[in-house]
């Protein structure tokens, strides 16, 4: 019970870290497993691909499809709705990092 609570809160934090590293560099799918495996996430491609594809089209992400050793590869950035929906979330982010650590 507790694992499935702690999974639906960690899951904006994904669409946080999604948007972030979206915005500073094209991201594919892979890749962005193992990042978010590196902040301690775990988070299968079956996961993590549906989470893309509804940013996508929310119109936070834009797709960009590129042939990568014979394979389609599908890159992902922030749009500029993504962008604005980042900074908003760095400012709740902060205020509630602020309220969760004073003593």
């Amino acid at each position: 019970m507790e694992e499935k609570v702690l999974r639906k809160l960690f899951l904006g934090f994904i669409h946080i870290h999604i948007l972030h590293h979206a915005k500073e560099h094209p991201i594919f799918g892979s890749w962005m497993v193992e990042e978010l495996r590196e902040h301690g996430y775990t988070i299968s491609p079956g996961t993590l691909y549906p989470i893309l594809h509804t940013m996508e089209r929310d119109g936070l992400l834009i797709r960009e499809d590129r042939l990568v050793e014979g394979k389609i590869r599908k890159y992902y950035t922030t749009t500029d709705k993504g962008v604005a929906i980042l900074i908003e979330a760095r400012k709740k982010a902060y205020e509630l990092f602020k309220e969760i650590t004073e003593e």
